[in-house]
């Protein structure tokens, strides 16, 4: 029954079953010929992951370090290894340089690391109270050759997979405690030279004076990165979904050339600039029918400004009176039915994008 249970599960990956909504949002838009799956399917002993883990031909991606079990939940792993129960699946995503990056099952990977390095001594056992308290170095021989030689499923979702299908699939898996978010998934399977720029530029003093504080977590501030960078050099290709459009710009910048690395770098940099200098509080946030200012975040407005900025080729320097008449001509834009739809409904829509960002570009050309 179990093995049944198991292939129903993996079947239900690999053959999956989409409402027409999702299939014209992801698949559709990859050719047919590429929508197929490649997996392999491996046996590893605990002591062969240890040691691909050690000469990272296997690794644990940055993001996912930060989730920790706890010694129960750690320990209650161990004690599965002993009596032989059954261990979900490992997923690997097989990355250009043949390494295997782990997708689902950090937590399992890490929690037998640890043990066997003797990092914790075993709690809240259930089957073998004799063993509570014990570290890896101390059990009998036995029980450690036994754990050392357990086998566990292992998944590999293949380099010859299509980005999208893998990024779709990996989203498929994402049914931890946690759940990573879209951007931490994109992290994982994108990294590469891209990914560490976009967390240096993450960590600019300016940039994080514009954000609101719910968006410095799970990468939220991250993903908005990669968003202007996209649009700003792709907004006329732009169709959705939008999840699709980033990880698509993900994957072609996945390795950056120097110069390319450079040229990001200085219009992000310029770009958030001119944003302090233009709107300072006021950026990314929308006014009400009567002017005033609301706090919340506004992930459309943040286009229609970031991109807006990104487009002049002079740094703007209002002066008082020119911000204030600046300022009066924004909350009049915000009291136009069309735009206040165009950053509320149906935002990822290209013709909404594209009418937001030109409606707040003629409101900065009129006062330059």
């Amino acid at each position: 029954m179990q093995r049944r249970n198991t292939e129903s599960s993996l079947a239900d990956i690999l053959f999956p079953s989409l409402s027409e909504e999702e299939l014209s949002d992801s698949i559709l838009n990859i050719p047919p010929e590429q929508r197929r799956l490649h997996t392999d399917t491996y046996d590893f002993s605990i002591s062969t992951i240890l040691d691909y883990l050690d000469t990272k031909n296997m690794y644990i991606p940055e993001f996912q370090r930060k989730f920790v079990w706890t010694i129960p939940q750690a320990s209650r792993l161990i004690e599965s290894l002993i009596i032989q129960c059954p261990i979900p699946v490992i997923y690997l995503s097989q990355e250009r340089d043949e390494r295997l990056a782990v997708i689902d099952g950090n937590q399992r990977l890490k929690s037998i690391q640890s043990y066997i390095n003797n990092e914790f001594e075993l709690k809240g056992l259930t089957a073998y109270p004799e063993l509570e308290g014990q570290r890896f170095f101390e059990l009998d021989v036995r029980f450690q050759r036994h754990i050392m030689n357990r086998t566990l499923r292992c998944i590999v979702i293949t380099k010859d997979t299509h980005p999208q299908v893998k990024f779709d699939v990996f989203e498929r898996l994402n049914s931890g405690a946690i759940k990573l978010t879209s951007q931490e998934l994109r992290h994982g399977i994108y990294h590469g030279s891209f990914m560490k720029l976009i967390e240096k530029l993450n960590k600019s003093h300016s940039w994080r004076d514009l954000l609101v504080s719910n968006l410095e977590r799970r990468m939220k501030s991250e993903e908005l990165i990669i968003r202007f960078l996209a649009m700003h050099y792709g907004l006329e290709s732009y169709k959705k979904p939008l999840s699709n459009f980033l990880n698509n710009f993900a994957e072609t910048n996945r390795e950056l050339p120097e110069q390319t690395s450079q040229e990001f770098k200085e219009v992000f940099e310029r770009t958030v600039k001119g944003v302090h200098n233009i709107y300072g509080r006021y950026a990314f946030k929308v006014f009400d029918e009567r002017g005033n200012l609301l706090n919340n975040f506004n992930a459309a407005l943040f286009d229609a400004e970031m991109l807006s900025v990104s487009r002049l080729t002079n740094e703007i320097t209002f002066s008082e009176e020119e911000k204030s008449l600046f300022y009066k001509d924004l909350v009049k834009l915000f009291q136009e039915d069309s735009f206040s739809k165009a950053v509320t409904r149906a935002t990822s829509d290209s013709s909404r994008i594209l009418y937001r960002v030109n409606a707040v570009r003629k409101i900065l050309e009129k006062h330059l």
